[in-house]
């Protein structure tokens, strides 16, 4: 069978930070790509402000370098478990894997569940063994590691007998052998195992065309853009196409734009074949999984699976007493614009509207896919408010299930007690747990998505900051009755307008833990703290000092309060309660009842009681 040997086609797939985007980095500056005056950003696979500032991969990216003669095209996978929609269609593009694994951590959580993934449609893998300068490294028991994941995984016998290379991608040196002396500074070792281990795609450009779209890209000008590859013929611009819908329609377009991938740039192409990883334009409503094909020769490719949202979260237009001060966009109607065109690239989002004006049911992944649509949002300038995160119930052979995730934790010994009888309450069943070494416990457990919500700053309480807690969906179990695990303290909420003060805020400490500064503006149903108890109070923290001719208001200054608890927009999230939302401004993140007024709220919770 003839192939093209002059592309390689892989995905390259790891756990959060254990360096698979600065390895990329590297490889792209090892490789006849770049010209010699470009300089690249630490993170240049991460074009996103929070996947730089986070560390995180969120959308999987396309890059691609030339190595000696050969082009290979590498797509940076995102390594958490929120994205896994993305993994699944990225490794139906290419023909093998790196993975990369920290020497020191090893296997973890995330890695397993790409990996799966990948085993899964038998592409080739090449490890990377990476950080092998790292103190405390131990390369040849994690290779082991990776060995014995790739059993547990199911991997064949070609899978087995993967080839390992050593690297440490910060200082852009790698070597064949394990020992940290023979490291050198050059990636010549990645790429020739590359070149020698991952498959050349099959070179069957003289049949006719078959494109698939698994990702996509949206442009104001030439609006949206399916990025796929060519597995069958050859595309070019002007070729009148059909596109083979989801739903079994089909609707012919002619081919306005086709872009390449080089380095980290697109560049305008005027034909691909068979193997090449492109960028297609032209067609309005194309969709992840659609099948681009020749109008005589109309053969669809398998639909591509996209993962189903687990939690949902309500997004409206801000109603606080604050509402339009520090946003530009306020309005309903740029929200619902805003959040219709986020559905043109994200496809594991879902949006519906509710019967509240102003209001939409917005279904992502998990914790981290809303959050950080939410923190997107911010950072353009718009203003919203949005509900606690709830688990998305489904019927499962006729009985209600709700998302199940397996919990992998690192942690100092001391605080492994804790963790198990926190995650208990939480109706976490610990599965696993061993010593790792070094004054180390590994647990793993399986709990309910439902109990997960809010654990994780708990969780690094508990541990000092020095636990790792790292969590994947699993599947859904039948939903647990008669449970729910909302938050345990009640929440200390202003009962009038105005500004913070040192003197109200002293009076108030005493009682829970206070989350805002003095000279804050608060709001009526505002809430500016925690209560050390399981019940709300309603508290005046704008009191001003009484003057007298008697005391002196520069005594006020000397007073001393605690420092408040500033809490993150996800923090700020998991503390919500069901009758709590959270307001979204470019400025602020504000905690709110969703009754301002305390008599009705009062009135409200009276009835709830009388009720039950």
């Amino acid at each position: 069978m003839k192939t093209r040997d002059d592309i390689r086609n892989i995905a390259i797939i790891a756990h959060v930070d254990h360096g698979k985007t600065t390895l990329v980095n590297e490889l792209l500056k090892q490789s006849d790509t770049l010209d010699e005056h470009v300089q690249i950003d630490d993170r240049a696979m991460d074009t996103n402000d929070i996947e730089k500032e986070r560390g995180i991969t969120i959308l999987s990216k396309n890059t691609a370098v030339r190595y000696q003669d050969k082009q290979i095209n590498i797509l940076d996978t995102p390594g958490h478990a929120d994205f896994g929609g993305e993994v699944e269609r990225i490794m139906r593009m290419v023909d093998g894997v790196l993975l990369v694994v920290d020497a020191f951590e090893g296997t973890m959580p995330q890695t397993r569940f790409v990996l799966k993934k990948a085993l899964d449609q038998h592409l080739t893998p090449v490890v990377v063994i990476n950080k092998v300068d790292r103190p405390g490294s131990r390369p040849s028991e994690v290779v082991d590691e990776v060995l014995d994941l790739f059993i547990e995984l199911g991997a064949d016998d070609e899978q087995l007998d993967f080839p390992v290379i050593y690297t440490s991608a910060m200082n852009g040196t790698s070597s064949y052998d394990e020992d940290l002396s023979t490291q050198e500074h050059t990636m010549k070792p990645v790429f020739d195992t590359i070149i020698k281990a991952i498959p050349a795609p099959i070179d069957n450009s003289d049949e006719p065309l078959q494109f698939q779209v698994a990702m996509l890209d949206y442009d104001d000008f030439v609006g949206r853009i399916g990025i796929g590859r060519v597995f069958r013929g050859t595309i070019k611009v002007g070729d009148s196409v059909t596109v083979m819908k989801l739903d079994g329609s089909t609707q012919n377009f002619r081919v306005t734009k086709l872009m390449g991938f080089f380095g980290l740039k697109k560049l305008d192409i005027n034909e691909a074949k068979a193997g090449d990883l492109i960028a297609v334009s032209g067609m309005e409503e194309i969709n992840v999984g659609e099948s681009v094909v020749d109008p005589s020769n109309q053969e669809a490719l398998p639909i591509l699976r996209i993962d189903e949202p687990t939690l949902q979260m309500t997004f409206g237009t801000n109603t606080s007493p604050f509402a339009g001060k520090e946003g530009k966009f306020v309005t309903a109607r740029q929200l619902q614009d805003r959040l219709e065109r986020e559905l043109h690239t994200d496809v594991s989002l879902r949006v519906e509207e509710t019967d509240q004006p102003g209001s939409w049911t917005v279904s992502g992944r998990g914790e981290l896919h809303l959050s950080i649509l939410i923190e997107n949002l911010r950072r353009e300038g718009y203003e919203l408010q949005v509900s606690r995160p709830q688990v998305i119930i489904r019927e499962v052979d006729g009985e209600q299930c709700e998302p199940f995730e397996s919990v992998q934790i690192d942690t100092p010994d001391e605080y492994s007690g804790t963790i198990i009888q926190t995650l208990s309450e939480r109706k976490g069943n610990m599965q696993n747990m061993e010593s790792v070494g070094n004054g180390q416990t590994r647990l793993t457990f399986l709990a309910p998505s439902r109990g997960l919500i809010g654990y994780s700053t708990e969780f690094l309480s508990i541990t000092r900051g020095y636990g790792i807690m790292n969590h994947t969906f699993d599947s859904y179990q039948p939903v647990i009755k008669n449970w729910n695990p909302g938050r345990r303290n009640g929440a200390l909420v202003s009962i009038n307008e105005g500004k913070t003060t040192t003197y109200a805020t002293m009076g108030i400490e005493d009682r829970g833990t206070i989350f805002v500064d003095p000279g804050t503006e608060v709001y009526e149903g505002m809430i500016v703290g925690k209560n050390s108890r399981d019940n709300d109070i309603s508290v005046n923290i704008t009191k001003g000092k009484q003057m007298t001719n008697v005391r002196a208001s520069a005594k006020d200054e000397t007073a001393k309060i605690k420092e408040p608890q500033h809490l993150t927009l996800e923090e700020s999230l998991e503390f919500l309660n069901e009758d709590e939302l959270c307001e979204v401004t470019p400025e602020n993140v504000r905690l709110r009842k969703e009754i301002l007024n305390t008599n009705e709220r009062e009135k409200q919770a009276k009835r709830k009681r009388h009720n039950s």
